[in-house]
């Protein structure tokens, strides 16, 4: 590390340390946003491969939905809707649990 701090201590190239160019990405920009079209790759088979070997032939055990968690996250205002839509999905289910049970009950 010592090399680097003699490198920005350089007068030449003192203007890196400063200029936004090369700031390291913030961590909420590094993720592509999507939108619910795409939440269902988070969890289908279809997206899910898995890796035995990495591409230099060394053992690895890691999936690529790990992949895509790492590089993309659901836009703010569509995981809310998401929750909701969940939300409202459970009630429905508690609803027709209890009409059927009611239906049995009358028979």
């Amino acid at each position: 590390m010592s090399s680097q701090e003699e490198i920005l201590r350089d007068g030449r190239f003192s203007c890196v340390a400063r200029d936004p160019r090369f700031w390291e990405m913030p961590e909420k920009e590094r993720k592509v946003k999507i939108d619910k079209r795409f939440r269902a790759m988070f969890h289908d088979k279809k997206f899910k491969l898995r890796y035995t070997v990495d591409k230099r032939g060394r053992p690895v055990n890691y999936t690529s939905t790990e992949n895509l968690r790492k590089f993309y996250a659901l836009s703010e205002s569509d995981s809310d809707l998401s929750e909701d839509d969940r939300k409202e999905v459970t009630v429905k289910k508690k609803k027709k649990k209890k009409a059927k049970g009611q239906g049995e009950a009358g028979s």
